[in-house]
């Protein structure tokens, strides 16, 4: 199956990776931090703001891909703070067009650049 690489300035990678893959009908967007693309740097605010900036780079790579939230069939969101599991809910909802995307929410050790959220999402494309 061949399969294509989105990148957009408006996000950012920290490691050797794509932000996006694109195979078939599906897109595979890489998990996102609250890093502001235009410094390099986290946002290191309250967890509803970090999680808007990881769901604001999610947008970006999505229009590079030509789709929106509402082509999203799945998300996983990764907490180093299960106690964030409410404020980041609350932004989160905000994004999504019902019906909801199935998601997964994990609490984990750390997260690159000790960042306190990161988000991935799955997109279809198909008609």
């Amino acid at each position: 199956m061949p399969k294509r690489a989105i990148e957009t300035p408006k996000a950012k990678a920290v490691g050797p990776y794509s932000m996006a893959i694109e195979a078939g009908d599906y897109v595979y967007l890489s998990g996102q931090t609250p890093m502001d693309p235009a410094t390099g740097k986290l946002i290191q605010a309250d967890i509803g703001a970090e999680t808007k900036q990881c769901l604001e780079n999610l947008k970006n790579v999505l229009e590079a891909a030509g789709l929106t939230f509402a082509n999203v069939v799945k998300s996983n969101v990764f907490l180093t703070n299960m106690g964030d599991f409410g404020a980041m809910n609350e932004v989160y909802k905000g994004y999504f067009p019902a019906p909801f995307p199935a998601r997964s929410t994990v609490a984990v050790a750390a997260l690159p650049l000790g960042a306190r959220v990161e988000i991935e999402l799955v997109a279809y494309r198909g008609k």
